[in-house]
């Protein structure tokens, strides 16, 4: 007896009666059709287009290359009489390995239908499912579990909030340009040194202020009075338009590009900077792009990443693309924080004649908020407004979820506290620095405030904060097994949620800055008398740094047990870095760091380091937008991802300068202009 699998329209018939009144008529009708006409003697060309659409297992799955993304762009061409092509994913779990597959199916389908057909393995061609399971040579288990399914739909409408986004993206971006425009015009027509209203003051002052000729004055005193009395009144209304051209001429000025244009490329440094900060800034910045660079794409992307693991997971000569201690140039941005949190403070206090109160600390928590927020806040609106409106590629379900996150939880970011959330509910997660780091920046006034009423009390208060932050994250590791490393699929979730973006784990390297601050800003003297003190303090910053890296890939596998040695170095090694940059910076400024120093305070630095916090909000946006829109995996090799970090880091100076004068110096410095 034949089955009926040997003919493949009556097996669809067949099966599908169990199931078919969950799925609509116009969905069965398509579905027969596409089934009928791809087995036919001669199959129909926009059936074979759509199987053709379906993802198919590649080579070397022992390599990583599990997921079969198919090809939306093939799909999205299907035409057929009656429906258009729908591509979606559906992930299937086989042998605890989760994986998804992309197929073509026809567009009057929604996903819970496509779920159905799938699970009942609808999708079939000369009597093989086109969904067919990993084999059994690669694992045990042939049967497979659908988690879920996705459809892309060919163009979709934004909402309302991305449509908001949007809007708030184009007015926050054309106001700068519209300022710029609009006062450019005015200096062409009144020249360079004549400001709005200078021509009418003028004359005002001069006709109506006794030089007014005599045969305008009526001989009557009363009568001239009355006359005085009018140019006086006439005088004032001028004086107050004059006044309010003039106010908004410099509202004009502070958002306009002329400001900023040239000073974001200037290589000068602000006086009384400390020089060495440029290029610790750009180098560990260049540090956290490469990193992410490659993970954004391992974690996601790859078509080899078992064999990438091999190769660079536990090799410390990939540390700059792979952090394996868990981007340390994180707390060298911290500590560089804290530092200029400290001058930034005590500059607030000079002004003030030497005094505290607490108007001044809320106007220097308030400035700080005013710094940071245009750009973020504009990056967010990106991130909901962009890239709802862009085509999506196979690997696009990352950016979805990162989309739904924001349109959920964009409030976090406004009050900046979204470091305290997990990673599954986080906003732009990049940004949980910026919340870190302004919740740290509160604790600076208090500590300024008791090193002025005591060094000692200070000193112990700063000691028991750090101790604290130490002693947590080190108890963290071991009850809940953390990873010291890069964090592995199992840890992934908990290393994330209880430790990385915590403040109580991060504030070790920030108040390292905040003492280093206060020590350069109170020091009566060079604090390094003694070459013995020069050289120890170099080698023991340098071996710091060593180990500070080394023991991450000795300690790298993650135990089951509470380790002791895990939980030492998590606690530890994050402010042992700090204090390591710390020396470097203690000692370039004492004359101290010879070749070093002339290296980071190379003038190259200083234009980059400008625009460098732009640069550090929209770099994740272009990684994960290049990875979203692939159709096919990453095959990762190191001259690949030099290229692609080459091209991410040249777009990212691009746009990052972009931003720079369009967004953060406009609306940065709009106080000034008011």
């Amino acid at each position: 007896m034949l089955s009926l699998k040997c003919f493949p329209v009556l097996y669809l018939v067949v099966c599908c009666s169990a199931f078919e009144g969950n799925i609509s008529r116009k969905c069965m009708q398509d579905t027969k059709m596409f089934i009928s006409d791809l087995n036919m003697e001669k199959p129909r060309e926009y059936a074979v287009l759509m199987y053709d659409a379906f993802g198919k297992m590649g080579s070397d799955f022992e390599g990583g290359n599990i997921n079969r993304p198919g090809s939306p762009h093939e799909c999205l061409l299907v035409q057929a009489h009656n429906f258009s092509g729908q591509y979606c994913q559906v992930i299937l779990n086989q042998d605890q390995v989760k994986y998804f597959v992309g197929i073509c199916v026809p567009d009057s389908c929604d996903e819970v239908e496509v779920q159905t057909l799938v699970v009942y393995e609808t999708f079939q061609y000369k009597n093989r499912s086109m969904v067919p399971p990993i084999p059994s040579v690669f694992l045990l288990d042939s049967s497979q579990d659908v988690y879920m399914t996705e459809c892309f739909a060919k163009s979709v409408f934004p909402d309302a909030s991305a449509m908001i986004c949007l809007l708030v993206c184009i007015v926050s971006t054309a106001i700068p340009l519209g300022a710029t425009i609009y006062t450019a015009v005015l200096k062409w027509k009144r020249g360079r040194e004549i400001l709005p209203g200078t021509a009418i003051t003028f004359k005002c002052n001069s006709n109506h202020y006794g030089t007014l000729p005599s045969k305008d004055i009526p001989n009557s005193s009363k009568n001239g009075s009355a006359v005085k009395e009018n140019c006086k009144q006439e005088c004032s209304d001028a004086e107050e338009v004059n006044s309010k051209k003039n106010y908004l001429y410099t509202v004009l000025q502070g958002l306009s590009l002329q400001n900023w244009v040239s000073g974001a490329l200037s290589t000068r440094s602000m006086k009384g900077s400390y020089s060495s900060l440029n290029g610790i800034r750009v180098l560990s910045l260049l540090w956290i792009i490469s990193g992410h660079n490659v993970q954004l794409s391992a974690w996601n992307n790859l078509d080899n990443f078992k064999r990438w693991k091999e190769t660079v997971e536990s090799n410390p000569l990939y540390v700059l693309a792979y952090s394996g201690p868990v981007y340390l140039a994180v707390d060298t941005f911290l500590l560089l924080g804290g530092l200029l949190s400290v001058k930034s403070f005590f500059s607030l206090i000079q002004k003030a004649d030497d005094t505290m109160s607490v108007s001044l600390v809320a106007n220097f928590w308030f400035k700080r908020f005013k710094r940071i927020q245009p750009l973020h806040l504009y990056i967010v609106c990106l991130c909901i407004g962009l890239l709802s409106i862009i085509s999506k590629g196979s690997f696009w379900f990352i950016v979805e979820f990162g989309i739904d996150n924001c349109k959920k939880y964009w409030w976090s970011n406004v009050l900046l506290i979204n470091n305290l959330f997990t990673t599954a509910d986080m906003c732009a997660p990049w940004t949980w620095y910026l919340s870190a780091d302004f919740q740290f920046y509160i604790t600076t006034p208090f500590l300024i405030f008791l090193y002025r009423r005591s060094k000692y009390a200070m000193i112990a208060i700063a000691t028991i904060l750090l101790l604290i932050s130490c002693l947590v994250g080190a108890l963290l590791t071991a009850f809940l097994q953390l990873p010291v490393h890069q964090p592995t699929t199992l840890a992934y979730i908990s290393y994330f949620q209880y430790y990385y973006n915590k403040p109580y784990t991060r504030y070790g390297s920030y108040l390292v800055g905040i003492l280093l601050g206060i020590l350069m800003k109170t020091k009566k003297g060079d604090i390094l008398e003694h070459k013995w003190q020069v050289v120890l303090g170099w080698i023991s910053t340098f071996s710091v740094m060593a180990l500070s890296v080394g023991l991450a890939y000795v300690l790298q596998e993650v135990p089951q047990y509470p380790s002791a040695a895990h939980a030492v170095y998590q606690g530890l090694h994050r402010t042992l870095w700090a204090l390591a940059v710390a020396w470097i910076i203690l000692a370039c400024e004492e004359g101290y760091g010879g070749f070093i120093n002339r290296f980071l305070s190379l003038k190259i630095w200083v234009p980059l380091s400008n625009i460098s916090f732009a640069c550090y909000m929209i770099h994740p946006v272009l990684i994960i937008l290049y990875n979203g829109k692939q159709e096919t995996s990453i095959h990762y090799t190191d001259l690949n991802f030099f290229y692609l970090f080459m091209a991410n880091l040249s777009l990212t100076v691009i746009l990052g300068y972009a931003l720079t004068v369009l967004i953060e110096k406009p609306y940065l410095f709009l106080k000034n202009s008011v």
